[in-house]
């Protein structure tokens, strides 16, 4: 018809398609993103999952299990969380844990570690009170509790692991090093640290342990839990011990 003209191949084109990035492409950009964009990264890989699980193995060959990086704690999860044989398989490779561990004081971070992979968080909190326990000697297993004046006979290689395994493990949100890091955002005010831990309420202390939140969601910092109804020397000396500030630092 006059007045109307062809339409050509470029008025018909909209944007470029892109494919979509390959399951190694994906796992290489998660592993070397910021930790930002990592966490963007998050709902991708979820949809991508069944693709990703039978590389996760293999991928962590070439990460380092002395460090604490939450994405391979995080890979490590999704592994095993469907069960099966990708489940079994990674489990009889691994009987330890993937994270490599150290302690002075002959503990075995195999349980917490395990505990920690399956997101066992209330049962993985026990378990790291009972370590602490251990740490800080006989007499302190035998009371069920810790004196603050006993922290500084811990083994500062066993803390600095303890908070590797809930770091590598919690997507970065759980640990002593973030609790460290949250008390400094409060200024050193104890009291806002609580609030924002979610370990007191409307100036009440949170009951234990209905009242707690075992769950990724929790609010930062919110584990491990120290007995904080005696006060803040023990939390104190923890945050302050020198493994910590040392592992902090670094």
């Amino acid at each position: 018809m006059p007045g109307l003209r062809a339409l050509g191949p470029s008025m018909l084109s909209g944007p470029p398609v892109t494919a979509p990035a390959t399951p190694e492409a994906l796992l290489k950009r998660f592993q070397a993103a910021s930790e930002r964009q990592r966490r963007s990264l998050i709902p991708q890989l979820q949809q991508r999952l069944a693709e990703i699980q039978p590389l996760i193995t293999d991928h962590l060959n070439g990460l380092d299990a002395t460090g604490d990086d939450w994405a391979a704690g995080l890979l490590i999860q999704w592994l095993v969380a469907d069960g099966g044989p990708q489940r079994d398989a990674f489990l009889a490779r691994f009987p330890d844990g993937w994270l490599a561990t150290t302690s002075s004081q002959g503990v075995d971070y195999a349980p917490l570690q395990q505990l920690l992979i399956l997101q066992d968080w209330e049962e993985a909190d026990r378990q790291t009170s009972a370590i602490l326990r251990q740490l800080a000697g006989a007499d302190a297993v035998q009371r069920g509790y810790v004196y603050y004046s006993e922290v500084p006979r811990m083994g500062a290689v066993d803390l600095e692991t303890l908070d590797r395994l809930w770091v590598c493990f919690s997507r970065g949100r759980f640990g002593f090093s973030v609790q460290s890091r949250l008390l400094r955002s409060c200024n050193g005010r104890w009291e806002a640290l609580w609030k924002k831990l979610g370990w007191k309420l409307d100036g009440r202390w949170t009951r234990y342990p209905g009242s707690f939140q075992w769950s990724i969601d929790a609010p930062e910092g919110h584990m491990p839990l120290v007995n904080q109804l005696r006060g803040v020397r023990l939390m104190d000396a923890l945050l302050n011990h020198r493994g910590l500030l040392k592992r902090i630092a670094s």
